[in-house]
């Protein structure tokens, strides 16, 4: 099948699209607001986008309490959800009202961040401290607003619980890293296998 989505006549019961661009790791967003209240809530559009400097990115659709406190603390941090975390990430994602803690809520204890003032998931295997470098609202091919605010931030601290690491190295089979897929699914990494990248083969 074909379909054009300008008009999106897929003709199936539910959108193909985010299917399709999968399986997407879950940036789970810790801020702070300036009246000191904070916030923790997953984000499925998410990414690192650089290794030099380290930078990540998440995309919100529409303005939320986590994009309006990176607006105003231009920082953020972002706790890695492994298989065990998946309930209480999805707990976090409750629309609950602005100042309400998503600690809270999930029953999750929070971490202080060490170079910004965000807080993060103490239970989480890993979490990067970001310092926002761009926000933006991204546009369509004619110009229009979509609605949709990117937030760039550079890491410029790393935290690792060292229980997992094995032989310095994450272990992603004890971690099983959380994925989206589409619609309401998700898929952890307990199943690995390892690839290196083939030698370039001339011809003699």
């Amino acid at each position: 099948m074909f379909y054009e989505t300008r008009d999106n006549a897929h003709g199936l019961p539910h959108d193909p699209f985010k299917a399709i661009v999968s399986p997407r790791p879950i940036g789970w967003i810790g801020t702070r607001g300036n009246d000191g209240s904070v916030n923790l809530a997953p984000y499925s559009y998410f990414n690192a986008i650089s290794d030099h400097p380290k930078m990540v990115m998440f995309s919100s659709s529409g303005r939320k309490d986590t994009l309006r406190n990176v607006e105003e603390t231009r920082v953020f941090t972002t706790s890695m959800v492994g298989r065990a975390l998946a309930e209480k990430m999805n707990l976090s994602s409750a629309n609950a009202p602005y100042g309400e803690s998503e600690f809270a809520f999930a029953d999750l204890a929070m971490a202080e961040a060490q170079l910004i003032n965000a807080p993060f998931a103490a239970e989480a295997h890993a979490a990067l401290e970001c310092k926002v470098t761009d926000i933006f609202e991204a546009k369509s091919l004619e110009g229009e607003a979509s609605g949709s605010f990117v937030v760039i931030g550079q890491v410029v601290g790393i935290h690792i619980d060292e229980a997992a690491l094995v032989n310095g190295r994450l272990d992603m089979e004890a971690v099983a890293p959380l994925a989206r897929l589409g619609y309401m699914d998700y898929a952890d990494a307990q199943q690995t296998f390892e690839m290196r990248r083939p030698a370039l083969l001339l011809d003699k």
